[in-house]
């Protein structure tokens, strides 16, 4: 199993490697970045785990080189917000590096699994299945946004509100549909954790939600302006990387367990079985969600839509205002590829 970080220099980038060159199912591991690169290569090399580093810049077909025979390229790439800087100024730019980012996938491996953490995450991946799609090469399967963040805040979140000091994070997997920014994620703790949500006032409902939808903030004023998330970003881009990963090396040596389920933000495909349904049910013809997905070796097997049939009213009312607010995220990515 070949990875590749595509950012691997950066805030993310760095810790992301570490995770990676830790893991048991990861036999080469890939560096690439336009600075700093070979300096992160050659301090992991230094880790006595069988996984084989390598590092490349830009400079003689980097990227190609980064790529060839990769089977899972994760993109946690791209710059931060500095002073003066508007929104779109940023957006414009760390679209302009998905996009070319996105071309060497196509051009180099087109069959590997893509995990887009770039953010904006809601805007990204429309960006790299656009791309794919102008290449003949998309595969909905294989293109995950990671949303993973915010099912780890979640669980943290809950577990410190349980009343009996009885609940670890681990104890839970909190559903979390929609979109990875501000009123686009919709935790679904009625589902996750019933019996501790149900004994929550309205009041510190409404606040766990909002904390989870806002957890970035929270990250940003901690570091006093000076940083984002990064460290507990890496942790959960490697999480749902190691379930894709550790899937296709179980489907290579026969094991039985072959699927696990997660959500992830992906591209509501028409092929992909239970999409039709999930849309339907959802009462939008939205083409990109968070949803949870049953994976398997190949990637998206099927869409468990039947999430949507539990979910209680002010859910669903946060559900609404989550559609609302995808639809002009995404077609912001779509239109910044047919635009170039």
């Amino acid at each position: 199993m070949k990875v590749t970080v595509c950012g691997a220099a950066g805030g993310i980038g760095q810790p992301l490697s570490l995770l990676f060159k830790l893991s048991p199912y990861v036999d080469e591991l890939s560096l690439y970045d336009v600075v700093n690169a070979p300096g992160v290569g050659a301090d992991l090399a230094h880790i006595c785990t069988k996984c084989k580093v390598s590092s490349y810049l830009p400079a003689n077909d980097g990227l190609k080189k980064s790529l060839e025979n990769s089977d899972l390229v994760i993109i946690p790439a791209g710059i931060p917000r500095k002073p003066g800087m508007t929104r779109d100024d940023l957006f414009k730019i760390n679209a302009g590096i998905i996009r070319d980012l996105t071309i060497g996938i196509a051009e180099t491996c087109p069959n590997a699994f893509v995990l887009i953490i770039s953010n904006p995450v809601n805007s990204t991946v429309p960006i790299v299945c656009e791309v794919l799609k102008k290449y003949n090469v998309f595969n909905p399967n294989k293109i995950f946004g990671v949303t993973n963040l915010d099912i780890v805040r979640s669980n943290t979140f809950i577990s410190q509100l349980d009343s009996t000091n009885q609940s670890k994070p681990e104890d839970f997997n909190i559903p979390v549909i929609g979109g990875h920014s501000g009123e686009t994620i919709v935790p679904l703790f009625s589902i996750g954790a019933p019996q501790i949500y149900s004994s929550l006032s309205s009041q510190q409902k409404a606040s766990l939600i909002n904390r989870v939808q806002y957890a970035g903030d929270e990250v940003v004023k901690a570091k006093d302006g000076k940083g984002s998330a990064t460290l507990s970003m890496a942790y959960a881009g490697f999480e749902l990387a190691e379930k894709i990963i550790k899937l296709a090396v179980q489907s290579s040596s026969n094991s039985t367990d072959s699927s696990v389920t997660a959500c992830c933000y992906i591209n509501l495909a028409d092929s992909i079985n239970g999409a039709a349904d999930f849309k339907q049910k959802l009462n939008s013809d939205i083409n990109f969600f968070s949803v949870p997905c049953v994976l398997g070796p190949n990637g998206v097997t099927e869409i468990d839509s039947s999430i949507l049939d539990k979910i209680n009213n002010d859910e669903s009312d946060l559900i609404k205002v989550s559609v609302d607010q995808l639809y002009p995220n995404i077609t912001k990515g779509i239109n910044f590829v047919k635009n170039y």
